[in-house]
């Protein structure tokens, strides 16, 4: 049976205790896509979405977001955020633009949690501008790319590199 951290011997949630850990460089990159109808997905390439440039303000969004997630997210404790960055790539192939978040800190827990957060309020975002001129569009895809630093280890999502995530 896995171990639950989250439950004390009760069964009753608890936050993990950090106090006794060692302080180390932790890393995570999360990220998730949009897709969304060729007009919609013009408008944002090319900026000319009434709402304002929306890549500027999904990524000012995101960085927000991670700094709130222990707001968001029971249980998850607060950390000092050494860097946030939310970068887009924005694929006419399938009309689609992918939200990655970077997140580092030094500390005694690890910051997947605000980099998943990051890059879902992004897209959030992007949808929220949009909604106006495409109600269809899907966001999905959301999930943790690399991991790095803590107890349990490096994590790569399909054995990359941190560099390649």
């Amino acid at each position: 049976m896995p171990d639950f951290t989250h439950l004390d011997s009760e069964g009753k949630a608890v936050m993990v205790d950090v106090g006794g850990k060692a302080q180390t460089s932790r890393q995570a990159i999360a990220s998730g896509k949009i897709f969304m109808g060729a007009e919609c997905f013009r408008k944002v390439s090319d900026g000319s979405v009434e709402k304002g440039d929306v890549l500027s303000v999904a990524r000012v969004a995101g960085i927000m977001a991670v700094k709130q997630t222990p707001s968001l997210i029971p249980l998850c404790h607060p950390i000092l955020v050494e860097k946030a960055e939310i970068a887009f790539e924005v694929s006419k192939a399938d009309l689609s633009i992918q939200a990655i978040c970077t997140v580092k800190t030094t500390g005694t827990t690890g910051v997947e949690m605000e980099a998943l957060t990051g890059a879902s309020v992004a897209l959030l975002t992007i949808y929220d501008m949009c909604k106006a001129i495409d109600k269809e569009m899907e966001i999905g895809s959301i999930c943790l790319q690399a991991k790095t630093g803590g107890k349990s280890g490096d994590f790569f999502r399909n054995r990359g590199t941190l560099n390649d995530a």
